[in-house]
């Protein structure tokens, strides 16, 4: 049984502070799973489409603030598609509701995901093909299947922030770039398991990035409270090295 390096879901994966703005993106279907698809304004300067695969947190790639941070993506040149394998049916749609049963929204979540990821991830293949560079980026629910796709000769580099369900086997299975972007207060992702990825990454003698940030928690680097300068510096530092890691890995291919 392959060893835990992050763990499940926790209370602080289940909460957020909604941001603003108007999102740009549009919504598409790609192999029957609901995307999000926010596109650049320009080409990219080095002639090469890069298209970022997102996978959301339990909010899904709809909620605002993820919006917002693929539109973000989108800016800086890139081609940024964010699956719903929620189907419509992100958690923010019940938290106030009595006697909703979370183990029973996740058991389901994960189900959906699971069959929907390998399909979805194809169809994006299919719809922009191979001469383009593909990176992945992760949050907490979505980290297991940035490592999923990173096991194939798909990506050029790949980012998680604040991962859950992380185990050595994925960890192991990795064949591209990583950066973790992590806080300092994180019970799926505490010091101790960020330390043994960090020893496997180096007995690998993989290419990585950790940063941590200290005053945040678990969720900063898309739902941390925009008025709190830690929490919104934090996020915004999160997804600037994010943006510098898909460019150092895509500008000269």
């Amino acid at each position: 049984m392959s060893s835990t390096l992050a763990g499940p879901l926790t209370d602080h994966c289940f909460t957020s502070v909604a941001h603003s703005g108007t999102p740009k993106g549009e919504s598409i279907t790609i192999a029957g799973v609901p995307t999000y698809l926010s596109a650049p304004q320009a080409p990219a300067a080095s002639g090469v489409q890069t298209v970022i695969l997102y996978f959301s947190d339990v909010f899904g790639p709809f909620y605002i603030n993820a919006q917002l941070v693929q539109d973000y993506y989108a800016s800086q040149g890139f081609t940024v598609v964010g699956i719903d394998y929620f189907f419509g049916d992100p958690v923010h749609l019940h938290l106030n509701k009595p006697g909703f049963d979370r183990l029973t929204w996740r058991t389901k979540s994960v189900e959906q995901a699971k069959a929907s990821v390998p399909k979805w991830v194809d169809g994006v293949k299919e719809m922009f093909g191979t001469n383009v560079n593909y990176c992945a980026v992760g949050f907490c629910f979505g980290a297991p299947y940035v490592f999923q796709v990173a096991a194939t000769d798909m990506l050029s580099c790949a980012a998680v922030a604040h991962p859950t369900n992380l185990t050595e086997e994925l960890l192991r299975a990795s064949k591209v770039p990583l950066l973790f972007s992590c806080a300092e207060t994180d019970s799926a992702f505490p010091a101790p398991f960020r330390r043994q990825v960090e020893d496997i990454l180096v007995e690998k003698k993989a290419t990585y990035y950790f940063q941590i940030f200290s005053g945040v928690s678990h969720g900063f680097g898309t739902r941390g409270d925009p008025e709190v300068e830690t929490e919104r510096w934090a996020k915004e530092e999160c997804q600037r090295a994010m943006v510098g890691w898909f460019k150092r890995f895509t500008s000269s291919k």
